[in-house]
């Protein structure tokens, strides 16, 4: 009995080690290419800081322009993730990376309200599929109890992005400022959307499949992790997964969490395109100054993200771990918008608010993967991001059709603080709990 209990001990330490290995090839170069993904995407933040006053535009065309982005992302997600499904995740993401790198730079050359929409809206096109699609693709190689805790560190990127892309904008934006025939803003479009084209090809060179195609897996670690795949997929013991996606769009839950996401999401774009805007209405002055400034909450969200994920794995709990963080961010919103007009405060307020946004974000995607699989996932887990990303689209259009009103954005960060607090209220009622 007892060699029989250490050959489970030795298993289970071969397997984690396994699993570490993989973490470490794989997380890295995820981050490194949703943090391209996310700079290309809230970059119009600190462009908006002097693009603004160049082509004349309102704050209401910038809140459009900002979000339309995510009308694109909405039509484009679900077929883009059923493609991944079919032809694999090199070439999926692969596609998307080069295309969105291409579209950034070509805001260069945005003039007019429409062609800053219609570039915008293409960006949100060629990006749909990529972060449902990395989600789905951890999913072919860890399982469920360990999902909090990789889609953490998965999704640090969001927080890394706003810690490093604050700095580098702001950096870009004072150095390249009547450098050649190009705006500074210009300029931050066309160097950032460079590395991401060079990134695209190197998806292909690097990223593996799935645990078979893993060359640097030996075979008994590729057997091992797809073997404790299969046998979670076909566990009926838990809650029956879904395995279609007609399954998956008649069950309530897929809904319930689309409507949590949208919450969740209004939140994380708010931070990510007003951020600047709202430092600088605090009162710090100069593009690197802002920049630098602009990193300290999404510095604080990293490490509650990395910290929740973990937590929530080892106490198996995700309901209160999602709905906590949630109500944290609703109340950081709040403050942020009370205490606009005291620099320390409001600053402190958008790192609590940024702490209780991001730490949502790994917890809620362990709760769909728990009653779907296979194509179910493949189309469930991009339906809720498409939908729940609407927000993106929502809130930056509201916060700047309020600012234009009232002058003001913290009208705008009160009615994304309720929309916060909604979330809390649907995970509480509505979420079982997940262990």
């Amino acid at each position: 009995m007892s060699n029989a209990m250490s050959n489970t001990i030795n298993t289970a330490d071969t397997l984690d080690d396994t699993y570490r290995k993989i973490a470490w090839r794989l997380i890295p170069f995820l981050v490194f290419l949703f943090i391209l993904a996310w700079i290309d995407r809230v970059n119009v933040g600190f462009a908006k800081l002097q693009m603004l006053q160049d082509l004349q535009f309102s704050e209401a065309i910038y809140g459009l322009g900002a979000g339309i982005f995510f009308i694109g992302y909405f039509l484009f997600e679900v077929p883009s993730n059923l493609l991944l499904e079919k032809i694999g995740a090199r070439k999926t993401l692969a596609r998307i990376t080069i295309l969105w790198g291409l579209t950034s730079m070509a805001m260069v050359y945005v003039k007019t309200p429409a062609t800053f929409y219609v570039i915008r809206f293409f960006l949100g096109v060629f990006e749909a599929g990529f972060f449902p699609g990395v989600v789905l693709y951890l999913t072919y190689w860890f399982p469920a109890a360990r999902r909090a805790r990789v889609n953490g560190l998965f999704m640090t990127s969001f927080a890394i992005a706003g810690v490093v892309g604050g700095p580098i904008a702001g950096f870009i934006m004072s150095r390249m400022d009547g450098v050649g025939h190009f705006a500074n803003w210009q300029w931050l479009f066309l160097l950032e959307g460079i590395p991401s084209v060079l990134a695209g090809l190197m998806v292909l060179l690097y990223l593996p499949e799935k645990p078979r195609n893993a060359k640097w897996l030996s075979e008994a670690e590729q057997q091992a992790v797809s073997n404790a795949l299969a046998m979670e997929n076909h566990d009926h013991d838990h809650d029956h997964k879904h395995t279609s996606l007609r399954d998956a769009c008649r069950d309530y839950r897929v809904w319930i969490c689309a409507a949590v996401y949208f919450c969740v999401v209004s939140g994380n774009a708010t931070i990510a395109f007003w951020s600047p805007s709202i430092i600088k209405e605090i009162g710090v002055a100069g593009n690197l100054q802002i920049g630098l400034i602009s990193a300290v909450p999404f510095l604080a969200g990293t490490i509650a993200m990395i910290w929740n994920g973990i937590h929530s794995d080892k106490s198996g709990e995700r309901r209160l771990h999602c709905a906590l963080a949630t109500l944290v961010a609703s109340i950081g919103l709040i403050l942020t918008g009370f205490f606009i007009g005291n620099a320390v405060l409001a600053l402190c307020a958008l790192t609590l608010a940024a702490i209780g946004i991001l730490a949502a974000f790994p917890v809620f995607w362990s709760i769909p993967a728990a009653f779907l699989t296979g194509t179910a996932a493949a189309g469930g887990i991009a339906l809720i991001n498409s939908i729940g990303n609407l927000a993106g689209f929502a809130a930056p259009y509201l916060i700047g059709s309020l600012k234009t009103t009232t002058g003001s954005v913290a009208s705008g960060l009160y009615f994304v603080a309720a929309l916060e607090f909604c979330a809390t209220i649907l995970v509480l009622l509505f979420i079982k709990k997940v262990r």
